[in-house]
């Protein structure tokens, strides 16, 4: 089956019912996706289908082929994402487990709202759990992302 990731046409030999996550990891080698619970809610395996977050992890692969994906590589190849700049100016990260789902759903956050308010950010990304309680330097490095991409 063919796959768009992170703007690159892929040919993956995978079943139909292969959850997304595995494809990227195992047979792709992108790891920078996360497996946290294997059930949706803790956030870590997020990627965008289509500019959306969605969970890699309970997503089939099937559902998802001829969908343009992007996962946290496909960000920049230098890290110099507006995210990715602000994730590092503020130090943001303690273990970074979790961080790639975090950014994941910020970047989709920005797109749909460039200035968000905390409700916002605290909405968008209440389905990403962060076990070290980052959250207060994670929606100030949302709020930052935000000044760094009016550049």
């Amino acid at each position: 089956m063919k796959l768009n990731v992170n703007g690159t046409e892929r040919e993956v030999d995978a079943p139909a019912d292969m959850p997304l996550l595995w494809v990227l990891r195992d047979l792709m080698g992108l790891t920078g996706t996360k497996f946290g619970c294997g059930i949706a809610q803790c956030g870590a395996c997020t990627v965008h289908i289509e500019g959306a977050p969605l969970r890699a992890c309970i997503t089939p692969v099937s559902a998802v082929a001829g969908k343009k994906i992007t996962t946290i590589e496909g960000l920049s190849a230098d890290g110099q994402h507006p995210v990715q700049q602000a994730w590092t100016e503020l130090d943001v990260v303690q273990c970074g487990y979790c961080q790639s789902g975090q950014i994941m759903s910020a970047v989709a956050l920005l797109a749909k709202i460039p200035s968000p308010t905390d409700t916002d950010i605290d909405q968008a990304l209440s389905g990403n759990i962060c076990r070290c309680g980052t959250y207060p330097r994670i929606r100030a490095a949302v709020h930052r992302a935000a000044e760094l991409d009016k550049g």
